[in-house]
């Protein structure tokens, strides 16, 4: 559902699922996403206070986008993304990978770690 929002928005959007094994480890994906340049779109709120998978993260050169809007449907979660659009290409631009970025229920983006953060 939220990939289909995307691709209606104009997005290329690439399904997890369609290149990698569910299961795939966090080491293989991350570094698989970051080799093609690939942005991250996730509702996964703690991804940056595990330290092995942040570190995966940041090593493989990622740009991640976390959506912290609590419990939200499907076409919700779609809606946001579709909504945060506009300020995640801004941001995009603004900031070098690898960084973990906040998504918020009203579009707004944030960065939450970046490599700035890291020294």
């Amino acid at each position: 559902m939220v990939a289909d929002a995307l691709h209606q928005a104009g997005v290329d959007v690439q399904v997890h699922d369609d290149h990698l094994r569910r299961d795939a480890e966090d080491e293989e994906w991350l570094c698989e996403i970051g080799r093609r340049g690939w942005a991250v779109l996730t509702r996964d709120r703690r991804i940056r206070y595990r330290s092995h998978e942040r570190a995966t993260l940041m090593q493989a050169g990622v740009r991640a986008f976390v959506l912290v809007a609590g419990t939200l449907s499907g076409p919700e979660i779609a809606e946001v993304f579709v909504k945060a659009l506009p300020a995640m290409r801004r941001f995009m631009a603004r900031h070098q990978p690898p960084f973990i970025a906040r998504g918020t229920r009203s579009g707004a983006v944030s960065l939450l770690v970046g490599t700035e953060d890291e020294g």
